[in-house]
């Protein structure tokens, strides 16, 4: 006897159903990215409505169709069903234009429908263009939202994807008939880890002048730098919210960040447009606790990570030198927590040890592609070609910073902080040794690309950072 199914059509919803992401919205990074200024346009066009603004976008950038993140399970389900001779139909509230697109791609619809420049193809709408197609027989529709509550209710059977299980509730007479595919995780732990709170060790580098100005014991300064390093934290996630979201098509094609949450499409891209500015207003609202010296640092850390992850970090050197500048305002802005001053000779130090890590980041980057056929990134000036050069470039930078080191113990400021001035100079060989260390393992391919972030987690790298910290302890 001849399965009813195959024989019902099966209209399929695309953004989040079909995709694990909204063509809308890449439509809309893939235009900041190429031209910053546009996206003073996109309010102009969604005055003439959402349709008009999905056309606008579709004439305007080249969505990579192949590499956006589809639900595997419905994906698998809906081949199956191709192969049992089953019609499936592609019908979207995305332009035409991209809808047929895609469809293409996939290979497997019968037909693809989309917006126009005029009308929507959303809810109602939808289901006002399914009920014509279908001249009211039966037919089944796989959705993924509560704008498709409509369409499910004239449905005989429902197709839930990626949805969360309280949707169905409101499907009070379709509960015996609905199927489920890839149902979600928590949305609550996947926007934490889009944060990437393991990053936020970076902003220890505020409490680097409570520190050295030997006020550590001073409660209230301690407090002050704490609140700087959640400001900070606040501030820097709502930026890799911004720089990973543009970033999409480009770490999809990486080995590892293909698993970053926008990337992947566990994370909706409407959950990045709404908490990057929140979490930059909170960022700014902790900071009011702090003296105006520091909102103004943060003020321009944020500039500075915005600019590079629009446009800085596709400009050859400059790139590395942004994100040597960004780490010395960490140490800018702690000072600025806890009103004091910093030394000339800590900045430059600061300057040229993380241009050195910032080399060794982008060596690793680019040495990785050895195993690949492929000799550049997209959206990095550089090529395999410049891997002498960058170690080079890093081995010089890292020579500069223990010099720069050699001089601040020196310093007349730094010799009246210290009972034993001298001790600092074993520092030195500890830094020589730490930096090689991290060159080497690049050399090598054992170095993630993140040196930062292997320093801080590597055993014979903390060993050296607090034998750094005995030492100006003894000093002291």
């Amino acid at each position: 006897m001849p399965n009813p199914k195959t024989h019902r059509p099966l209209f399929v919803d695309l953004d989040g159903t079909l995709i694990k992401s909204d063509l809308m919205l890449e439509s809309v990074l893939l235009l900041i990215k190429k031209n910053p200024l546009a996206a003073f346009m996109l309010p102009l066009w969604l005055l003439k409505g959402r349709a008009n603004l999905k056309h606008q976008l579709a004439q305007r950038v080249d969505i990579p169709y192949e590499l956006l993140p589809p639900n595997p399970e419905f994906k698998a389900y809906i081949q199956q069903q191709e192969a049992e001779g089953r019609n499936i139909v592609l019908i979207s509230a995305s332009n035409q234009q991209q809808v047929r697109a895609l469809s293409n791609h996939y290979g497997f619809f019968i037909d693809a429908i989309g917006s126009d420049e005029q009308l929507n193809l959303k809810a109602e709408n939808k289901l006002l263009r399914i009920l014509q197609l279908n001249q009211k027989a039966g037919f089944s529709y796989a959705g993924n939202s509560s704008a498709d509550l409509p369409i499910w209710d004239e449905a005989d059977e429902v197709v839930m994807v990626n949805c969360a299980v309280s949707l169905a509730e409101k499907l009070k007479n379709k509960t015996n008939s609905i199927t489920r595919f890839d149902t979600p995780g928590s949305k609550l732990h996947k926007f934490f880890l889009a944060m990437r709170p393991h990053q936020w060790l970076k902003n220890g580098l505020l409490f680097l002048p409570l520190i050295l100005s030997h006020q550590i014991d001073q409660l209230h300064l301690f407090l002050q730098a704490c609140i700087g390093f959640l400001s900070f934290s606040l501030c820097a996630s709502s930026v890799y919210f911004l720089n990973d979201m543009l970033d999409l098509n480009s770490d999809r094609q990486h080995h590892a960040k293909r698993s970053r949450q926008f990337a992947s499409g566990e994370l909706a891209l409407a959950y990045g447009f709404l908490g990057a500015p929140i979490l930059l207003a909170a960022s700014f609202a902790v900071a009011l606790l702090l003296p105006a010296n520091f909102i103004a640092v943060l003020f321009l850390y944020w500039i500075l990570t915005s600019l590079y992850s629009l446009f800085l970090k596709r400009l050859f050197m400059l790139d590395v030198l942004t994100l040597a500048v960004l780490y010395t305002l960490r140490i800018i802005a702690g000072s600025a927590a806890i009103a004091v001053a910093t030394t000339f000779w800590l900045l430059a130090f600061s300057f040229f040890l993380f241009l050195s890590i910032a080399m060794a980041k982008r060596f690793t980057e680019f040495s990785n592609l050895s195993s690949t056929e492929r000799t550049s990134v997209a959206g990095r000036a550089y090529s395999t070609a410049h891997l002498k050069m960058l170690a080079i470039t890093g081995g010089c930078s890292s020579l500069i910073a223990v010099a720069v080191f050699a001089f601040y113990i020196n310093a007349p400021d730094t010799t009246e902080l210290y009972t034993s001035p001298g001790l600092l100079w074993l520092i030195c060989p500890l830094l020589v040794f730490l930096l090689g260390r991290i060159w080497i393992f690049a050399q090598q391919g054992k170095l993630n690309e993140d040196p930062v972030l292997f320093a801080i987690s590597d055993h014979p790298s903390q060993a050296v950072t607090l034998m750094c910290g005995l030492i100006i302890w003894l000093a002291i």
